[in-house]
Formats: C-alpha cells, structure tokens, sequence
C-alpha cells in the first residue's frame, strides 16, 4: 500500500477512536495554533478579542487561568475547571467563536479558505482542533508551567522570559514563584510532549 494511503487510514481510524480527558475538576493544559501558524495572535486586535472572549465565557462557564503565554501563532496556557465540570471543550468552542468573530474583517484570508472550512462555517483564524494534556500531579504541573513561561525563549522571540510581556511569567515573579532571571542564559529542560 502506498504510503500516503496508510497514513490516510490511520487517520480515519484513530480519529474514530478519538478521546479526551474528561475529569471533572481536572487541571488542563492546553495549546491552540492559528490556522497556517498565522502570525497574528499578538497583534491588538486579535489580544484585545481573546480577552473579551475569556472573560465573557467566565462568566458563563467559570475556570481558573493558572498559566498562560501567547506568541505570535499559537498559545498555551493552564486551566483549572470547576469541580463537577469537564467541559473545556465548550469553553475553548466559544472563546474561539468570539475572537473569529470579532476578527472576521482583519484577519479573513479568502485564499485560505477550502471547501471543509466552508462547511463548517470556520474561519481563517483559528487551526480546527487542539492539544490537551490533564495535569497528573505536582511535578506535572511545574513541568508545564516551567514549558509555557520557557517557551518565548524557546521559539527564539526574547533572550530571557521576564522580556516577554505576554505571559504570567512576571505575575508568578512578584508572588515569588519564579526568580526574575528564571531562564536568563541557561537552557531549561523539559522533557516531554507538548503539543507543538
């Protein structure tokens, strides 16, 4: 069989199979992509609609932000559901629905536009689905939050993370969690898979 065939079908095969976690209550952490890899995420518009976005959902919906970094074509962060609920899912449908929305006139991109994207009303904002991991236990958490504050600095967009002025890094600063030169001329190691 040719290559391309097998790889088509083990598509269609695991996206049958395809599960999330579900516990309720459960610490998440997530990374979400713009279609393309875009670079648009830090551009005022697209920031100033993915905060109005969070915040109406909270309202609705509540969850804890425990971390958060946003670059240019994709973001990671932490969430901690309210106990009894699993539905991020619902949460990150609507956050994203909203920033499309309020985003149609600058970012729409006709020539990215196919047929799937069509029928599925989608925009030109946001790839179709996301990376979510449930946060396990203590040394899980740090690992993650350590991966999102590193990774400005990983992608090469700063030399250190307190440069970075779109993250919780400098939050976890003043409450003392991280040293200001936290990630300032070292490598930082993290061994794991983040949905990049």
């Amino acid at each position: 069989m040719h290559q391309n065939g097998f790889v088509r079908i083990l598509g269609i095969l695991f996206m049958s199979n395809y599960r999330r976690a579900d516990v309720k209550g459960g610490t998440y952490f997530f990374t979400l992509v713009t279609f393309k890899r875009q670079k648009i995420l830090c551009e005022n518009d697209v920031r100033s609609a993915l905060r109005e976005g969070i915040q109406r959902v909270r309202l609705e919906n509540p969850f804890h932000i425990n971390a958060w970094v946003l670059l240019p074509d994709h973001l990671h962060c932490i969430w901690t559901l309210p106990s009894g609920d699993h539905d991020y899912s619902l949460r990150w449908a609507k956050i994203k629905r909203f920033v499309s929305k309020q985003c149609k006139t600058l970012f729409y991109r006709d020539d990215l536009m196919n047929e799937a994207k069509q029928q599925r009303h989608e925009s030109t904002v946001w790839q179709r689905r996301f990376w979510e991991h449930l946060i396990r236990d203590a040394k899980d958490m740090r690992n993650h939050m350590d991966y999102i504050h590193y990774n400005p600095v990983k992608h090469n967009m700063v030399a250190s993370p307190k440069e970075w002025q779109f993250s919780t890094f400098h939050g976890y600063v003043k409450n003392k969690v991280y040293d200001e030169n936290w990630g300032s001329g070292n490598m930082i190691d993290i061994q794991d898979d983040y949905g990049e």
